[in-house]
């Protein structure tokens, strides 16, 4: 399962550290921004399911819905709306924010 654990701290620069995010054996790291932005450099391991497309949309029926899911995006806007739809759907999602954030709160390196 993915864990969040701890509490938003503030930075000395005051800028918000991001939460730890645990990866279960079963995570499954979904970016959803389109597949130029994603080419261009995405979390190591993560799939793309472009959300403006409505790719994601049309997957979400294939999702396991045992498996536990970490999104992220380009500023953390199209990862709220990814999350509300999967959650809508009943699958266990985290809303890592921007792909920055996911990889601090992951450890993820970013790759192209």
């Amino acid at each position: 399962m993915v864990a969040i654990a701890g509490a938003t701290a503030l930075a000395l620069s005051g800028c918000a550290s991001p939460e730890p995010i645990e990866l279960g054996a079963d995570a499954v790291v979904v970016d959803v921004r389109t597949p130029a932005e994603y080419a261009a450099g995405h979390l190591d391991g993560a799939v793309n399911l472009d959300l403006t497309s409505g790719q994601l949309a049309a997957e979400i029926p294939a999702l396991d819905a045992e498996g536990d899911y970490v999104v992220y995006c380009k500023s953390g806007n199209r990862s709220a709306q990814a999350t509300a739809l999967m959650e809508d759907a009943g699958l266990d999602v985290t809303d890592a924010g921007s792909m920055q954030q996911a990889a601090d709160a992951t450890g993820l390196p970013i790759v192209q």
